[in-house]
């Protein structure tokens, strides 16, 4: 499955952990959402208290990363000018002596500003802010004796049928949007 449109350049954007206190009771759920929900090999990761390539196994998609900041950012300039440019056309039908007198210059600032702003809530989705919580959950409860399965989602509706079996297998569990 490649992931096609949107914000983000990534394959899978939806992630979920449950983290159990016994590594058994991890693997075996592992297993289960593995046959369960026809996971991939790579969607699938268990991860132990002192595990190796726990930061390549929360993020995967170092790629994917680069392609969310270039996408976010163009996409959301070019709604933002867009944007702008609405503002202006609303702005000169109401009649506004200030944009009637300069058109030209009010068009171009309001376009200018209004890329701008699109492209800075491009770098609020590059920072990607929802996997922060993620990230600190599943190390908080590695650190801990803890031990984790983690579910990079193809889209929502995987994701939640992934959060549901882990919570109903006992795992307290956290997710990305």
């Amino acid at each position: 499955m490649t992931h096609a449109h949107g914000l983000t350049g990534e394959r899978s954007d939806h992630k979920v952990a449950g983290i159990f206190p016994e590594q058994e009771a991890a693997r075996r759920a592992a297993e289960e959402l593995r046959e369960l929900l026809a996971l991939q090999a790579s969607q699938l990761e268990v991860l132990s208290p002192g595990a190796e390539g726990v930061n390549r196994a929360l993020e995967p998609e170092q790629a994917g990363i680069f392609h969310t900041i270039l996408r976010s950012h163009a996409w959301l300039g070019l709604a933002g000018a867009v944007a702008g440019l609405v503002v202006f056309g609303v702005l000169y039908a109401l009649g506004l002596p200030l944009v009637l007198r300069s058109a030209w210059p009010a068009a171009l600032v309001l376009t200018f500003f209004g890329a701008i702003a699109g492209m800075l809530l491009g770098g609020l989705v590059s920072l990607r802010p929802d996997h922060d919580p993620y990230i600190s959950r599943v190390r908080a409860g590695l650190e801990g004796g803890a031990s984790a399965v983690v579910v990079h989602a193809f889209d929502l509706a995987q994701r939640g049928k992934a959060e549901e079996a882990l919570q109903a297998r006992g795992a307290d569990t956290i997710r990305t949007f």
